[in-house]
């Protein structure tokens, strides 16, 4: 059965509450704030577990975008009082590493002009822009996106991508990789020229953990 990774945003007004079943998945918080067992994930961070779980909104509300794995195909999002939870993007994993796997979560800035030059990833993912603005090409075509859209790149793809001329760009983003990645760029430059190039994206975790 092929796997499935599925981003959905959800929007929760204040003390509301999303049950949600036992799965690997990264919920990064756009605005507002959510808590988790009494653990408070605030704007701008992201919380990560494959257990079913209950998220809360807090005081003010709060806007996620959630990251799901399942196994088939996607599941209709979950439904509670006064949660509007939509389905974003979904894509059936066939470029899956096989052997045992990780989930990572992190998020890319680029400054204003910024590119990663042409390069693949040891493992399929989905990302999705938070501010500015980026051209993806791959599979010989281009297409920009703004703040809120997202684009799967299955991995063995080369891609190049092109950040916004006059603003700084920043997208989020969940792949699955090889479990010996744990701790480990998974980017590979098709052009070994670019390897030793500097680089004007930077990096930030949310997640690495084994899947399992």
């Amino acid at each position: 059965m092929t796997a499935t990774l599925a981003l959905f945003e959800d929007i929760l007004p204040d003390g509301a509450a999303l049950a949600l079943p036992a799965r690997p998945r990264m919920v990064f918080v756009v605005h507002g704030g959510i808590s988790v067992d009494d653990a408070k994930t605030a704007e701008g961070a992201a919380w990560h577990g494959q257990q079913a779980t209950t998220l809360r909104a807090g005081p003010h509300g709060a806007a996620l975008w959630r990251w799901d794995l399942t196994q088939g195909e996607t599941a209709p999002p979950p439904a509670a009082p006064g949660v509007r939870s939509t389905l974003k993007l979904a894509a059936a994993l066939e470029t899956l590493p096989a052997g045992d796997l990780l989930l990572r979560g992190d998020s890319v800035a680029f400054p204003p002009g910024g590119c990663a030059f042409r390069h693949t990833h040891q493992g399929p993912g989905i990302r999705c822009l938070i501010e500015g603005g980026i051209r993806i090409d791959t599979h010989g075509r281009s297409t920009s996106y703004g703040p809120g859209g997202a684009w799967y790149e299955a991995g063995p793809e080369p891609v190049f991508a092109q950040a916004a001329a006059d603003r700084p760009s920043r997208f989020i983003r969940v792949m699955v990789l090889p479990r010996a990645l744990l701790g480990q760029s998974s980017i590979r430059y098709v052009d070994p020229a670019d390897r030793d190039k500097p680089k004007s994206q930077t990096y930030r975790i949310f997640v690495d953990a084994p899947i399992g």
